[in-house]
């Protein structure tokens, strides 16, 4: 388990116009790929969730644009859990170049805790309190990696 988690995958012919440079919406679906891997690789699996009637929808993405990717490139996403409270929890995630290292993107993703019947807020402490305890633990992880790389 890490506070900190990295998803690899090849850019596709589909992801990208006839330059051969991934579309800038193709940033968000791997952001997506690599936010469900962080959730599955830290206990707090997607499938389990939903089974237990929660859904975890955005609220709000962002990304910031740095270099352009293109076809048959690998690109490295590394995600990270920035906070989680009973209703929301919000993710960061930067994506390289694989084999260069070089910064491709940066975003943030934001989310809340639903009912998968009536769509109406839940707690997760309540509702999910052995994932909310893995993913409170994972925030505090976080953030003691980040001062220790200032």
């Amino acid at each position: 388990m890490g506070a900190e988690v990295e998803y690899i995958r090849r850019v596709y012919y589909y992801e990208t116009d006839r330059m051969g440079i991934v579309h800038h919406s193709n940033y968000i679906r791997w952001m997506e790929e690599a936010r469900i891997e962080f959730m599955r690789e830290n206990g707090a699996d997607y499938e389990v969730v939903e089974k237990k009637g929660v859904l975890i929808p955005v609220t709000g993405v962002s990304c910031t644009y740095r270099r352009s990717a293109f076809f048959g490139d690998t690109v490295r996403v590394c995600v990270r859990l920035m906070s989680c409270t009973g209703a929301r929890a919000a993710f960061s995630y930067r994506m390289y170049d694989a084999d260069s290292g070089e910064l491709l993107a940066e975003g943030e993703s934001g989310h809340c805790f639903i009912d998968s019947e009536t769509h109406r807020p839940v707690n997760a402490r309540r509702r999910l309190p052995e994932e909310y305890a893995t993913l409170a633990a994972l925030v505090s992880e976080g953030q003691e990696g980040e001062s220790d790389r200032k």
